[in-house]
């Protein structure tokens, strides 16, 4: 069910221009218009889900069913080094659209546009500490 507001609707709908990868009844794929790298792809489920958290497993089997196959497209295609698969859910992670895409990014080498700098924090976890919060998390896995 598309949202009257959301642009990523309006493309599926065909109210608005894409560069269209790929499509079927479940999922619709196109080149994200700020390629940061050659390729640069959007994964997006037909359904309107707002991100990861409102998703519905169905829509999320056919979605993530099909990654893999135009993962494999783009890099057939571009020939790049490596590819990173990106989510960003909410404001906070930097989600702008709130429908929910899966970003394919092609890799080419250092400076080819993507940064993941993320600082990490060893220290500051002990395995006693990441066993105690894997089972916090169990414990809500439904």
């Amino acid at each position: 069910m598309a949202h009257e507001d959301c642009i990523f609707c309006k493309i599926i709908n065909g109210d608005l221009p894409s560069a269209k990868v790929y499509e079927d009844e479940h999922v619709y794929a196109f080149l994200d218009l700020s390629q940061v790298t050659k390729g640069h792809t959007l994964v997006i489920p037909k359904t309107h889900t707002k991100n990861i958290y409102e998703t519905p497993p169905e829509v999320a089997r056919e979605l993530f069913a099909r990654i893999p196959v135009i993962a494999n497209a783009v890099k057939e295609t571009y020939k790049p080094i490596g590819m990173n698969l990106l989510n960003n859910n909410e404001a906070p992670a930097d989600q702008s659209v709130f429908h929910l895409h899966i970003h394919i990014i092609p890799r080419y080498g250092d400076g080819d546009g993507y940064s993941s700098n993320w600082v990490t924090h060893n220290d500051d976890y002990t395995s006693e500490k990441l066993q105690e919060m894997a089972e916090e998390i169990s414990r809500r896995v439904k």
